[in-house]
């Protein structure tokens, strides 16, 4: 259970203001449809997700547990450090109409948008910190449906009035108490 909440809080708080939530309001405003672009993020998001737990899940069977232990420490410190960096969408919109369809669109769109994103990243080493593949996997996915289904239902209006910076010191400070805590050792200390 702590690594569904720990997933879903992280992730949730990391993607206010990323450019994930910047490019949901822009499929948003495009298409009017909201429901097959919710559908399109969720579908994207778990793929991409499912093979970063995979990922994360290989990682940890493959190092041992102090390589792992120093992997991961660094990891989230590092990922503590990019949550301080804004984000910014650098797509271009067209006015054609969607080639794929808007969920389609969305999927593709969203899909692409995630590799090597912060979130991804995150997920790959919460897998490997957790060793617990679905339990990540779907809070990560949990968290990216929390912040960016708001933002498609409510468009530009909210993310003008949402404390940014503060929300992404939140998450980088999460990130760094974990990345300290598993340098420490401090999870072996309580069983995790």
């Amino acid at each position: 259970m702590e690594s569904l909440i720990v997933s879903t809080g992280v992730v949730a708080l990391a993607e206010i203001g990323d450019k994930t939530q910047l490019l949901s309001l822009l499929l948003a405003a495009r298409f009017r449809r909201p429901v097959p672009v919710i559908l399109g993020i969720f579908t994207a998001t778990l793929l991409n997700h499912a093979a970063a737990g995979a990922l994360g899940a290989w990682i940890t069977s493959w190092l041992g547990p102090q390589w792992l232990r120093w992997v991961l420490g660094v990891s989230f410190l590092a990922m503590a450090v990019w949550m301080l960096v804004p984000d910014k969408l650098e797509a271009a919109e067209g006015a054609q109409r969607p080639r794929f369809g808007v969920f389609g669109t969305t999927f593709l769109a969203f899909f692409l948008a995630e590799m090597g994103d912060k979130t991804q990243i995150a997920t790959v080493a919460l897998a490997a910190q957790f060793a617990a593949f679905i339990p990540v996997v779907a809070g990560t996915t949990l968290g990216m449906m929390i912040a960016n289904v708001p933002a498609v239902l409510l468009g530009d209006r909210m993310s003008n009035q949402l404390p940014v910076r503060f929300i992404h010191a939140v998450a980088a400070l999460v990130m760094a108490l974990l990345g300290v805590a598993t340098l420490l050792g401090w999870g072996q200390r309580w069983g995790l």
